[in-house]
């Protein structure tokens, strides 16, 4: 088993290099929710071809980027935040990380331009694994759990070198993944 640290709300899921399945090739999930009911998470660096105001037409000034948060419930909106502070609502998964919050409140701030892009960040869906599902799959070496990495990264809009950065921070022993190409057959 690659991983050594269990999954549980405010980690890091980094896929295998190899992973086949279209919805999480190269990604890396922030774990939201992990318990006996199960597993939820959005994808961090899978950009949608939407802007928040394609969604939501109410948030005019809303140029914030909306990335694809999984595959379960496609049709829901939902988003992360490091701005409690202004918000004044939201559960938190790590340090200075929440989820959700009041959605009225978050409209106001957006509109009044008391909130940038780099403070949150919205996905449409997201990353559900039924309970003991994904220690399923970390047994079979389909993910590596992280909890080193800076903030910063969740809030990244880098999508295509996320996963290569967060595969480099766990250290020497993981480091020469992040070479690995993602089709070998092409090597």
């Amino acid at each position: 088993m690659l991983s050594k640290t269990a999954p549980s709300a405010g980690k890091l899921l980094i896929s295998e290099p190899f992973l086949n399945d279209p919805n999480f090739k190269r990604s890396v999930v922030l774990l939201a929710d992990h318990g006996e009911e199960g597993t939820l998470g959005f994808i961090l660096n899978q950009p949608s071809n939407l802007i928040l105001k394609d969604l939501v037409p109410d948030l005019w000034e809303a140029d914030y980027p909306v990335f694809i948060g999984g595959p379960v419930e496609v049709d829901t909106i939902h988003f992360i935040h490091r701005c409690y502070d202004k918000m004044a609502s939201g559960e938190e998964i790590a340090k200075g990380i929440y989820w959700g919050g009041n959605f009225e409140t978050l409209k106001i701030l957006v509109n009044s331009n008391s909130i940038q892009p780099h403070e949150v960040k919205f996905f449409l869906g997201y990353s559900g694994w039924s309970p003991l599902q994904l220690d399923e799959e970390i047994e079979q070496n389909t993910w590596i759990v992280s909890e080193k990495y800076h903030r910063d990264v969740v809030f990244a809009h880098n999508e295509e070198e996320l996963w290569r950065e967060v595969i480099i921070n766990l250290g020497p022993k993981y480091a020469h993944i992040s070479n690995f190409p993602s089709d070998p057959s092409l090597n």
